[in-house]
């Protein structure tokens, strides 16, 4: 019978109700890529903050969860999975809907490799093939293969998508359980090799060291956040449109809290802050020597929780880029060709496979240059996460205006909760800047053009959107023509109810 319908759905269209609020809630998580995520940032922020590290991440969680309800909102009134770049054309106009979805295609080209090659790396090192790991030819064939094989799942159905989604979320979240557990219990009994520390509910303060460690770990704690909305980019796909995917986006933000601050806990208290400290950035070797110290000879568990977690992330990060470049090429804004559907799959298969060939060859350019030039572009993320987070919490507020002084509720999580959202992304979007003006605060410690490499990409992956959109202005302007609209109340009131 699905078949069927599946069949006899017009071409054209991507497939409805393909999924549920749960698939769409374990989309969300997976693309946030949990296990990955913390084990990349634990070192970093415990070197800026200590062990204060568990408050930074909890603190980080604020802007989250009001963007989240400004994703929420602006969902319920148009379902449409192209999100930020439909919601902020509608609110503020065509030019700054246009951005706002550059940004969102350019992150997961960005991203793409980096995930590939992070679970390539761990499953070697879970099956003891250390030395295919430090050989980058292997290494880098084997990341291309995989980003191939989890594009492929990304067009062959959004279902099966789901399906492998599932299983990984179900083995990273039992890996990370069974971590914590044991390194917690280690610590109770004394039986840590590392300077253990006791758990303190003091560590939850997040503004013990303050300043620019409080700012810069702020940064960090928002980066591992990032990608719960690859399940709203799914809502034209999801049951209960108008509200589920929203609701997947929110309890993902939730979810993601209490796993990164029991990982947190427990990563603090058995390695205790000065390893941590001293083996900043060295993430694999962290992860690596804790997951023996604590696990023994199942210290593969670890390394596979974090392979699971880079690999599940690398299909779901497709997923916002495709979605988005999908919405664009129907509302004319990009080429037509990015809107075909595959015919039998209905799926966006142009645009798919687009991003993965664009991610390869950034993937491979770049790390020809050097493997810290590849971090120093992740480092990049934050300035286009920061920017179309921030321009989505604004255009809730826009978009709502004449319903926010209707009730206490629309004004505070409809109004002043996106905002506060959007300010807080905006004044760390301005002190990631700063930050990255320095050379010496990249991976790569060198100069281009007198200014650190995460930021010059950042820039220059801006100027090429904004050459991009004036270009395809010039050539197409239909799309231009749209008008800023704002909420229609008999919508909003039938969606509600």
């Amino acid at each position: 019978m699905t078949d069927d319908i599946a069949e006899a759905k017009p071409p054209g269209e991507l497939k409805a109700n393909a999924i549920g609020f749960v698939d769409a809630l374990v989309i969300g998580l997976n693309a946030t890529s949990p296990a990955y995520s913390v084990a990349a940032v634990i070192g970093p922020i415990v070197a800026l903050v200590g062990i204060y590290a568990p408050g930074v991440m909890l603190a980080s969680f604020v802007p989250m969860l009001l963007i989240a309800s400004a994703f929420y909102y602006l969902n319920k009134v148009d379902q449409d999975c192209g999100t930020t770049f439909s919601w902020v054309t509608r609110a503020m106009g065509p030019w700054a809907g246009w951005l706002g979805g550059w940004a969102i295609a350019m992150t997961g080209v960005l991203v793409v490799g980096s995930l590939a090659d992070v679970a390539v790396s761990f499953a070697l090192l879970a099956f003891g093939l250390d030395s295919w790991v430090e050989n980058d030819l292997v290494r880098q064939l084997l990341t291309v293969l995989l980003i191939v094989v989890m594009t492929g799942l990304c067009v062959i159905g959004t279902e099966l998508s789901a399906r492998v989604q599932n299983v990984l979320i179900l083995a990273q979240v039992a890996f990370l359980l069974a971590f914590v557990v044991v390194a917690l219990y280690r610590v109770y009994a004394d039986t840590s090799s590392f300077d253990a520390v006791k758990p303190s509910i003091d560590w939850l303060s997040p503004f013990a060291e303050g300043g620019g460690a409080l700012t810069a770990g702020l940064l960090l704690g928002v980066f591992i956040y990032w990608g719960w909305e690859s399940a709203v980019n799914l809502t034209e796909e999801t049951e209960n449109s108008a509200t589920a995917p929203g609701k997947a986006g929110v309890w993902s933000t939730v979810i993601l809290l209490v796993t990164y601050l029991s990982v947190a806990f427990a990563v603090v208290a058995y390695a205790g802050p000065d390893f941590l400290a001293e083996n900043a950035g060295e993430e694999e070797f962290i992860f690596a020597i804790l997951a023996n110290e604590v696990m023994g000879g199942w210290d593969w568990v670890v390394l596979l929780a974090v392979a699971t977690s880079a690999l599940a992330s690398t299909q779901t990060t497709i997923i916002p880029a495709s979605r988005t470049a999908l919405s664009m090429a129907r509302r004319r804004a990009l080429p037509a060709h990015f809107g075909h559907i595959h015919p039998r799959f209905h799926t966006p298969d142009v645009s798919t496979w687009w991003v993965a060939v664009i991610a390869i060859a950034w993937y491979l350019v770049v790390y020809q240059i050097s493997s810290n030039a590849l971090f120093d572009s992740l480092t990049a993320l934050s300035l286009l996460i920061a920017f179309y987070y921030a321009l989505t919490g604004v255009a809730c507020a826009v978009y709502y205006r004449r319903q926010l002084t209707k009730s206490l509720h629309n004004f505070l999580l409809i109004g002043l909760g996106p905002v506060v959202g959007a300010g807080l992304l905006a004044w760390l979007l301005v002190e990631s800047v700063q930050d990255m003006a320095d050379p010496a605060n990249s991976y790569s410690g060198v100069s281009w053009l007198g200014l650190g490499p995460p930021l010059v990409i950042g820039i220059g992956i801006s100027l090429i959107g904004v050459v991009i959109m004036i270009v395809w202005r010039l050539r197409s302007p239909v799309f231009w023509s749209e008008r800023p609209g704002v909420v229609d109340p008999a919508l909003l009131h039938d969606k509600e109810s």
